[in-house]
Order: C-alpha cells, then structure tokens, then sequence
C-alpha cells in the first residue's frame, strides 16, 4: 500500500505540473522572485486544503467508487450534479483537447511526412497516435497511469536537475531582490498561477485507488501537492536569478513565450544542450497532465452512466473520454482553444467554492465523522471568500481595477 501511496501521491503531483510551468516565470516578469514565492505558498496551501475538503466528504460517500457530482447531488440535489459535471466536463474536454493537440503536434515532429490525396496529415495522425498510446493506459485503469507516471515523472526529475545543474552557476542574489513594479501584480496572477496546482479533478480516482483510506489519501495528498510548490520554487529561484528584470521585460517585448524564454537563457548559459533539455521537460509534463486529466474525464463519465443506470464499462467509458476532444483537437481546435480562457474560473468553482460548500453541509449532516480538517468554520468563510475573488479577478483586470499581467500563457 505504501508504493500505493508513492504513485496516487505522483499521479497527483503530475496532472497539476503541466508545460505551462516553464512560461511561469514569464507570468511572474513583473513581480519579482519575493512576491511570486509568496503567491506560490499562499496558493499551495488554499489548494491543499481544498483537496482534503474531499477527502472529508469523502467519508460520506454512498460507494467508495463515487464521482465529485454524485457527491454534489447527495448534498445538493439534480441541480448540484447538472453544475458539477457541467463544469467538470467543459474544463476538462478543454485541457484534454489542448494537450492532445500539443501531444500531437510534438509527436509530428519525429514523423515523416505523411499525405492524403495530395493534403499532408502528418498532424492528424499524429494527435490520433499520441491519444490511442496514452489513451491505452487510461482504458487499462489507475495502475497502468500509476506504471507510466513513475517512469515520466524518474524523466521529468532528471531533466530538471539537469536544468537547475546548468542555470544557477549563473545565478545573481541582485536578480532576486527586485520588488514588484506594482503591488497589484499579486493579485492579478492569482487565477493564472493557482490552476497550477489543479489536482483535484482526480479525487475520485485516489479515493477509489486507495480504497477510502482517510490517513492515506491525506499522506497522497499532501506529499503530492508539495512536490509541484517544490519543482515551482526551484524553477522561479533558477530562472528569476539568472534573468534580470530588464531581460524578462526584453523577452516579452521581442518573443512573449517559453521559447523566447529558452532563447534568452541559451545565450546567457552559452548551452546549446539547454533548449533541448528544456523541451524533453514540456513533453514529459504535457503527457503526465493528460493522463491526469483524462483519468478525471475517465472517472466524471463512468460516474454520470451509472446515475443513470446504463453501463459504465471500458467499452462504453473510452469513446466518450477520447472522441470529443479528439474531433476539437482535429477540426476545431480554437473552438475548446477558447473554452481554455475560461479554465480559471471553471476550477475556481470545482476546485474551491465546491468542495467548501460539500464540506459544510457534510458536517451540519454528519458531526462525528471520524476525520475533519482543521480550521472549523472560519477557514471555510475565508476559502469560499478566496474562490468568489478568484473569480472576480479577471474581470477587475478587465474593468481596469486590477493591473494586467503582459503575459498569460
């Protein structure tokens, strides 16, 4: 059980560390090393929280295999499920569709040109490929994902050691001094940086894998939500020490993207190796966020079938999980390109606001349940009121109240 632990533990560190981290520094240009860490730990611990709110309520579960939106129909009736798979499906379907896009695009790349009928579909063939092979170990269950995880994420260390190894030589203490152009900053990055830590689409998952086990899951939880605010921490201190303010500002004027980002420490580093390293670390991310996503997909469908009593088999769950991204990913890509803008606020709901209120009904229905997180009802006010923020936060950037961040991903 205890390997049990290390792999839901990895798989939960893996579905929140995607390949948007390497941009993060971008997103934080701006407001210095200092306050980015703050935000960092401030949003570990809301998001941690969260992600035990589940496991308490968890407790009450009518199955041991029970989705989120059961959960919330159990507490909250049809219109709980309606909105929690609502907001489950979209967010999710979206992420999947851009990784299985990105997947794609990467896995091009290596293949040779492919034509039909005079139209070149390397592409296409190739974002079929990358979800079949990965698609394959989701189909198979949690511990075909826990197999492969373990060997991505052995990767994913060892490449960024080997990143972290080449850039704090040339590392300066005066590049991690500088404060925040504006104070503001903090706030307006709080809804891209705290979808970083978005591991509670696969609750489900760990609860079933580690068969309801309270201490457990805390254990998976925790240790799995630490490793990305470590893998953060180290990244922001690597890139902010190495790049001055004035070189960010300069990436983003010239090329406001991860690869501007790799240009520009390539040439301070003089490493060639540098870039390629920096991208086998993309992909490993990339396809350790898909199964995570995937696998919550997998999960929020199987559970909606047996609501309804029809069959929640592998048959029946795989073209459902995979089909409908697959179609955006191939013929309408800015459609769930689109959806993605919305993402933020989708968690706000799923990954706060939801699992706050569950709790608070859970404990006025069950006062003695055998495990609940501390804090009372004071740190659930504060939760909820932080999930309501999150949400107001793009649009008081949009209403010019709030400062806006100059790169976003």
């Amino acid at each position: 059980m205890k390997n049990r632990i290390l792999g839901s533990a990895l798989i939960i560190a893996g579905t929140a560390i995607g390949a948007g981290m390497l941009a993060m520094p971008l997103t934080s240009a701006d407001m210095g090393f200092g306050a980015t860490i703050f935000l960092l730990v401030i949003l570990w611990g809301l998001l941690t929280y969260t992600g035990l709110l589940f496991m308490e309520v968890y407790q009450t579960a009518p199955r041991m295999d029970a989705g989120v939106a059961s959960l919330a129909e159990q507490y909250f009736g049809a219109i709980g499920r309606i909105v929690t798979t609502l907001s489950l499906l979209i967010l999710l379907y979206a992420l999947l569709a851009a990784y299985i896009t990105g997947g794609g695009s990467l896995l091009a790349g290596i293949l040779p040109d492919i034509h039909l009928g005079g139209v070149l579909i390397t592409k296409h063939i190739a974002i079929l490929l990358f979800t079949l092979i990965l698609g394959s170990f989701v189909i198979f269950g949690i511990r075909g994902v826990d197999g492969l995880t373990r060997l991505l994420f052995l990767g994913k260390i060892i490449a960024f050691v080997i990143l972290l190894a080449m850039m704090l030589p040339h590392a300066k203490v005066e590049n991690l001094l500088i404060l925040p152009t504006d104070h503001y900053l903090i706030l307006s990055a709080v809804p891209i940086f705290f979808t970083a830590f978005g591991f509670h689409v696969i609750m489900a998952s760990i609860n079933t894998y580690l068969q309801a086990d309270i201490r457990k899951i805390r254990k998976a939880v925790i240790i799995g939500a630490l490793i990305p605010l470590v893998a953060y921490s180290l990244w922001q201190l690597a890139t902010h020490s190495v790049l001055s303010q004035q070189t960010f500002m300069a990436i983003l004027q010239k090329n406001p993207s991860p690869d501007g980002l790799v240009q520009a420490t390539t040439q301070i580093t003089e490493s060639t190796v540098l870039g390629g390293i920096m991208r086998i670390f993309a992909s490993l991310a990339l396809i350790t966020s898909f199964l995570g996503v995937a696998m919550g997909i997998f999960e929020g469908v199987g559970d909606l079938l047996k609501r309804f009593k029809l069959p929640a088999n592998r048959k029946s769950l795989a073209p459902l999980t995979f089909i409908p991204p697959l179609i955006f990913a191939l013929f309408y890509p800015e459609g769930f390109a689109a959806a993605l803008a919305y993402a933020g606020l989708l968690f706000a709901f799923y990954g706060v606001i939801l699992p706050v209120g569950l709790v608070w009904k859970a404990r006025q229905q069950h006062p003695n349940l055998p495990y609940r997180v501390a804090g009372g009802n004071i740190a659930l006010a504060i939760t909820f009121l932080a999930g309501i923020l999150i949400i107001l936060i793009p649009f008081l950037i949009k209403w010019g109240v709030l400062p806006k961040i100059i790169f976003t991903g």
